[in-house]
């Protein structure tokens, strides 16, 4: 008896939908192992890391603001990867968005004005387009791969914030710290819960979701683009241009992450500082594939992956563990993700062992006499 991958006749729906259940359950059962390991007590790590971050107000209230970041990244990387435009570089389009809309805020900080938050806005939105359209012109104009070149690209927008906040816009009553200076009140988003820290990004971060749904669902370019990732040959044959799919998918991807900068700027931060995002743009990766590229799941995998946050800062502090647990439980999660993946397309099958013939069989006791 021997077991072997055989192909479905068609996808399962049923595994799509269970696979990021058990990548959750099979990381739960690793952390249960690794923190025993770490010589910690496996059930209390797990409250700390999953129960804790939650059990009052103000914690749900941060839940709900990391998760909205990643939240608006996921959504637009999930919108280019359905057809196939495979962006990531969020977390440098994100950064680019709160420099553009943190120029906006420090350009207006003495001019009270409603209009200086929508600005930001658009500012930030438009930065994230702007940093992401430069690996649409190189992959439709020079056919290099996007993947590379959006993801070099992060490193050069965290240059670019590093020699800003250390340079010309540097706080000049900031006692010589990389900073500039704190944002108007005007330039800031209203806050939504009392005694708590969540503002008007979670709003931004849902209406965005819903959008997407719109978009992909109702809209004729949403319809070409998942044509175009489900069958590139019958787009191409229906003249769906393969050109415009990048640049949309690129630039979706861009405008959210965009968003998902200024948001952070412009609400817990209150100025621009040499790190914006603790990695969120490459967590939206890992939380648009459990959300299975859909923007309703990628709202619930967005609230997942900032429970893994908030726990590992809680077990940084309370159990001394170090800040790489939290990676570690995330790259574990999509690489469980992954496995699981594979029975969408294949399943299992147990194949009895071929028995030799009577022949064979013969010949190998004459063989042995």
């Amino acid at each position: 008896m021997h077991i072997r991958f055989e192909a479905r006749p068609e996808p399962s729906r049923l595994a799509g939908w269970l696979s990021p259940v058990v990548a959750t359950v099979a990381v739960l059962a690793i952390g249960f192992v690794l923190f025993s390991a770490m010589g910690r007590n496996p059930w209390l790590a797990l409250y700390t890391f999953f129960i804790e971050p939650v059990d009052t107000l103000y914690d749900v209230g941060e839940l709900l603001l990391k998760a909205s970041p990643i939240m608006l990244c996921a959504v637009g990387l999930a919108v280019g990867y359905r057809a196939n435009v495979w962006n990531i570089g969020a977390e440098g389009q994100l950064v680019m968005g709160a420099i553009f809309g943190g120029g906006v805020a420090l350009a207006f900080f003495q001019t009270e004005s409603r209009l200086v938050l929508p600005l930001m806005l658009v500012a930030g939105m438009a930065g994230g387009m702007l940093w992401a359209a430069i690996p649409a012109v190189l992959r439709t104009r020079c056919n290099a791969n996007e993947i590379l070149t959006s993801l070099m690209l992060v490193y050069v927008a965290s240059l670019v914030l590093s020699l800003l906040v250390h340079g010309a816009w540097r706080d000049p009553e900031g006692f010589n710290f990389p900073q500039s200076r704190m944002f108007a009140e005007w330039a800031l988003l209203p806050n939504l819960l009392p005694e708590t820290r969540l503002h008007a990004g979670f709003l931004i971060a849902l209406a965005a979701v819903a959008a997407a749904i719109v978009f992909m669902r109702k809209s004729l370019p949403g319809y070409q683009m998942r044509v175009a990732g489900l069958a590139p040959a019958a787009a191409n044959y229906a003249g769906i241009s393969a050109k415009r799919t990048v640049w949309m998918g690129m630039l979706i991807g861009g405008g959210c992450a965009g968003l998902a900068g200024v948001s952070e700027v412009a609400g817990p931060v209150g100025q621009l500082l040499p790190v914006i995002s603790p990695g969120y743009g490459f967590a939206a990766i890992i939380v648009a594939f459990v959300g299975r590229l859909h923007p309703v799941g990628i709202f619930f995998a967005s609230l997942l992956m900032s429970l893994l946050y908030l726990g590992g800062e809680a077990a940084q502090m309370k159990l001394a563990l170090p800040s790489s647990v939290t990676g570690l439980v995330q790259g574990t999660l999509l690489l469980f993700l992954l496995a699981a993946d594979v029975f969408i397309h294949y399943r299992l099958r147990f194949v009895p062992s071929p028995q030799p013939s009577p022949r064979v069989r013969g010949e190998g006791a004459r063989q042995g006499g």
